[in-house]
């Protein structure tokens, strides 16, 4: 046994005529305005990835600054440790000792 089901007829969806209208979307005229709303969202849109990339590049230098801040930091304190005398003291022992190896 079929199942029946319901015929609907092909009738051709015609918009309406509109001297404005430039293209349908689903099955709706975009006038002007409608055009205008969108093109200033879009604008928008593109203005506020913009600010945010420039954001972003302002963190990534001062990410920069505050890492080279660091180093600098770092290799004074690794300056001081190795040119106290008790560990250049050390390290001249130790080349003292590889260049006294005998072959």
């Amino acid at each position: 046994m079929a199942l029946a089901l319901p015929v609907r007829p092909l009738a051709p969806v015609l918009p309406m005529l509109h001297p404005r209208v430039r293209r349908w979307s689903c099955g709706t005229a975009l006038t002007r305005t409608t055009r205008r709303l969108r093109a200033f969202a879009l604008l928008l849109r593109h203005r506020l990835v913009a600010v945010r990339a420039a954001a972003d590049a302002g963190m990534t230098t001062a990410e920069y600054a505050v890492g080279t801040v660091a180093a600098c930091g770092f290799a004074a304190v690794l300056y001081k440790v190795v040119t106290s005398d008790a560990v250049s003291g050390a390290i001249a022992k130790v080349v003292q000792r590889a260049l006294d190896v005998g072959f």
